[in-house]
């Protein structure tokens, strides 16, 4: 984590920055305030400090001469976590992120080194008591889970205080008399105090959605920052074109969730989805991809050229050379009339350590019979007394993978339940989910259960809605057609009109039916809903991109 450089090493650092003096007690860096890239102590200390925006500080560590400043943020230009502090005159070399990112690349070995820190130091500071933004709000308020499932899921660092507990979040909450709706309160690294911010809100404040500009043309824009988009984003951005991946949530997508994926290739022991994830958005990052979160489209305009992405809730609008839809699915909710006053509420779309923290030693229902859901009630298993496993088949041979069927069966506290579904929550909006009844289709007997956690695990629907206005072609199901599935649905609608194959434009495999847009992923119809064949999908379309753009008239 905090690895001394040699003077070689630093001698070939220095095309890299410029150096710059210091003076005992001057700050070199402020968090929540200061972009840096990296600082390469030549001489001299620099002591490193945690800051929450309340003015709690704490020592980190002090560098010395051949050690450096900075953690993962720094690879993409995002403002400090922590506060640096010059201990005696200093000489540091800057290296800007963006000479970072060439640094890295350019010096393989000591890169590795280099990034391996970077890394470490995030995890250090996500482990550490203090540090990012405050969340001010009472234990189980669904939007403060909101907010911590958000942070955690994106890899930052964060902190909670209950006013019933703590006198600075008391004497916060005295200050700015929130509103019930306006709780919780959130401060931000900088200082500044939002009241019930929206994601989007939080992202700005915390450098994670940067200002996107009109005017620049991008050779790709991703859409959505799964698997399958952020391989497209390292292996587009790795061979010299410029991109931007727009995500909605957090990077990784419905895979980042998994407790643990075992049969990918090259991982004989498993990775969990978040592990596996943040590699890949570090791999991003090194590579200079610009990504966005959180950042929804709204929608695709493909009337005119360069295409255009409009955002969500804005006018903004992106320009792309081509779009790659790796957009995914939405998680599917059965019919239950109160189900969303429950959301967060004792109602969980993923199973992460925060969700396996409020259910430890409780009993829980998780319904679904996918990879996913064998998944994560293997992980919840470790923490809940119990979990009932409700399946609306036979069994779980038809949607589960072997291993996990056999783990799931090796698992004392985990309770199968076949031809099973659940009819009705029961709760209120003080307590939160407190009972849910269950029919067994069998003999259409019906129990309750006093649970107060339950894990939906039911599928998605594809994340088309969007598109409408672009008309990209989609099959009944709402998936989008790429390549040849594209020429044959067109073929069937012209066929009375005398259109055959041979008069049809062609296009590449994984091509929409709008030239320049492509899909990948489990938002593609006939595409492989599995991890690896997303991440195969999204490094093949690059070569596809090189030949549109190749193919495109001079004046693009």
């Amino acid at each position: 984590m905090f690895p001394t450089l040699s003077e070689a090493e630093i001698k070939r650092m220095h095309r890299f920055g410029t150096v710059r003096h210091f003076r005992n007690g001057e700050r070199l860096f402020e968090a929540g305030r200061t972009t840096f890239g990296m600082l390469v102590i030549l001489t001299g200390r620099v002591a490193i400090s945690r800051y929450d925006g309340l003015g709690n500080t704490s020592l980190i560590i002090e560098h010395g001469a051949g050690q450096f400043c900075g953690e993962v943020g720094q690879l993409s230009d995002r403002p400090s976590l922590v506060n640096g502090d010059a201990v005696g005159d200093v000489e540091v070399l800057v290296i800007p992120s963006e000479s970072l990112r060439a640094l890295v690349v350019a010096e393989a070995e000591l890169g590795e080194r280099l990034v391996r820190a970077l890394i470490l130091r995030r995890v250090g500071l996500i482990e550490a008591p203090s540090g990012g933004p405050v969340l001010v709000g009472a234990p189980g308020h669904p939007r403060l889970h909101n907010l911590q499932t958000w942070l955690q899921s994106n890899g930052h660092p964060y902190s909670v205080l209950d006013p019933k507990s703590d006198a600075q979040a008391r004497a916060l909450c005295e200050h700015y008399q929130p509103q019930p709706e306006d709780m919780p309160l959130v401060v931000c690294p900088d200082g500044s105090v939002k009241m019930n911010p929206t994601n989007v809100e939080l992202g700005r404040c915390l450098g994670m959605l940067p200002e996107l500009s009109s005017d620049k043309v991008w050779d790709v824009i991703v859409v959505g920052a799964g698997p399958a988009g952020l391989a497209t984003a390292v292996y587009a951005a790795s061979e010299g074109l410029s991109v931007l991946a727009l995500e909605t949530r957090a990077f990784g997508g419905q895979a980042a969730a998994s407790a643990r994926i075992e049969n990918y290739l090259g991982f004989p022991t498993g990775i969990s989805g978040g592990a596996l994830a943040g590699r890949a958005y570090v791999q991003s990052q090194k590579f200079g991809v610009e990504i966005a979160i959180p950042a929804p489209a709204g929608r695709l305009i493909c009337d005119t050229y360069p295409l255009q992405v409009e955002m969500c809730g804005s006018l903004t609008r992106l320009q792309a050379k081509t779009v790659v839809l790796s957009c995914g699915a939405r998680y599917r909710r059965p019919s239950l009339a109160n189900l969303k006053q429950f959301e967060g509420r004792g109602v969980y779309y993923w199973a992460s350590p925060i969700e396996a923290k409020l259910c430890k030693t409780e009993e829980v229902i998780l319904v679904g019979g996918g990879n996913s859901a064998g998944q994560a009630a293997v992980f919840l298993s470790g923490h809940a007394s119990k979990v009932h496993m409700l399946v609306r088949g036979p069994s779980l041979a038809a949607t589960m993978s072997s291993y996990l069927i056999e783990r799931i069966q090796a698992t004392p506290n985990i309770v199968l339940h076949t031809h099973s579904e659940i009819v009705a929550l029961e709760g209120d909006d003080e307590l939160g989910l407190q009972q849910v009844r269950v029919r067994c289709g069998r003999d259409d007997s019906e129990t309750d259960y006093d649970v107060c956690r339950v894990f939906l695990f039911i599928g998605a629907d594809p994340n088309t809605g969007w598109l409408s206005d672009c008309g990209v072609d989609v099959d009944p199901k709402g998936f989008i057609r790429t390549g040849f599935d594209v020429t044959k649905a067109q073929c069937k609608a012209n066929f009375s009109k005398g259109v055959y194959p041979a008069d049809l434009p062609s296009r590449a495999a994984l091509e929409t039916s709008v030239p320049g847009v492509f899909a990948i992923g489990d938002v593609r119809a006939n595409s492989t809903k599995r991890v690896a064949a997303a991440v195969g999908e999204g490094a093949a379309v690059v070569s596809q991109i090189h030949a549109f753009l190749a193919n495109l008239p001079p004046a693009l």
